[in-house]
């Protein structure tokens, strides 16, 4: 197993980013069926004004995810394994063939509305940098208090961090992670408070709406967020589906686990550069590509000469 597909999730996005994804036939075929599916233009949907949603953010995340991986199909890059960030694993789930498309978005939409109608406002989630999990947990403890519904909501790398709840709690957090020697430590562009307890109800509404859902075991690998497991079936992967939106996300294990399968190439979809830079800090025999930042021929290219080592 060689190529690996590292999915972004809500935080990679820019306006304008669907309409720079490749000049490619699937490119296109992918927007029109989104648009129709959706019943509206989805490439209205990247603009500055609609990304204040996240509605308009998962969706576009989710449309662009899966076209750069019918993109690379279609050039004869096949994925050898997947994984994708919070939102991100819907992608993921429709390239290793449990969720199809037409389902991901409906489903994804529905999350991001749940999230939207919960806290409509004052809360989000900020990255920590340059602090490992145990002292980070520490902080939460100390700036938050028991009462302030603050969350450690992803483990991105073993010290980079982040932290979802009320705004106030997290304006608390950055001021005590700066104090106690973080290298970074700012609020990020996202509405909601993601991965935690916080969303419990909008998981519920998941689960209700993936049970009348037909899906298929994975046809290759699919790391999830939540255990950081390869999930061997179908209800393996529903359940990481169901269960990333309010539960701690452990990315970076989850990398290492596809690591260890024998990912030597990792290739983030639009808009993310960010999942690619983490794997290329974390494993340094392996190459990592973001395909916003480098040209379809060359992943194309590098993805090939990668497969056909492996073979």
């Amino acid at each position: 197993m060689s190529v690996a597909l590292l999915f972004p999730g809500q935080g990679a996005q820019s306006p304008g980013f669907l309409h720079r994804l490749p000049e490619h036939p699937l490119v296109r075929a992918t927007l029109d069926q989104a648009s129709e599916i959706l019943g509206e233009d989805v490439l209205a949907l990247d603009s500055a004004e609609a990304l204040s949603s996240t509605v308009a953010v998962q969706l576009t995340t989710l449309v662009a995810g899966v076209a750069a991986w019918r993109v690379l199909g279609g050039e004869g890059v096949s994925a050898d394994a997947v994984a994708g960030l919070s939102v991100g694993a819907f992608a993921a789930a429709v390239a290793c063939d449990t969720l199809s498309f037409a389902d991901a978005l409906p489903l994804v939409k529905l999350r991001a509305q749940g999230m939207e109608r919960a806290y409509p406002r004052g809360y989000g989630m900020a990255a920590i940098i340059g602090l490992d999990e145990r002292r980070v947990a520490a902080l939460v403890e100390r700036a938050g208090g028991a009462n302030s519904r603050l969350y450690l909501a992803n483990i991105n790398a073993p010290t980079q961090m982040v932290l979802a709840g009320p705004d106030a709690a997290l304006d608390a957090a950055i001021a005590a992670a700066r104090q106690a020697g973080a290298r970074k430590a700012k609020r990020l562009a996202v509405s909601v408070p993601s991965h935690c307890p916080l969303l419990d109800a909008v998981s519920s509404q998941l689960a209700e709406a993936m049970a009348k859902i037909e899906l298929r075991a994975p046809r290759i690998p699919y790391v999830g967020n939540c255990r950081a497991r390869v999930a061997r079936d179908a209800a393996g992967v529903a359940e990481d589906l169901i269960n990333n939106v309010a539960r701690t996300v452990r990315w970076h294990d989850a990398t290492v686990v596809l690591y260890e399968l024998g990912a030597r190439l990792f290739v983030e979809p639009p808009p993310g550069q960010v999942l690619s830079r983490l794997a290329r800090e974390a494993f340094g025999d392996a190459r990592s590509v973001a395909l916003g930042d480098v040209d379809l021929d060359s992943v194309v290219l590098l993805a090939r000469r990668e497969q056909s080592q492996d073979g």
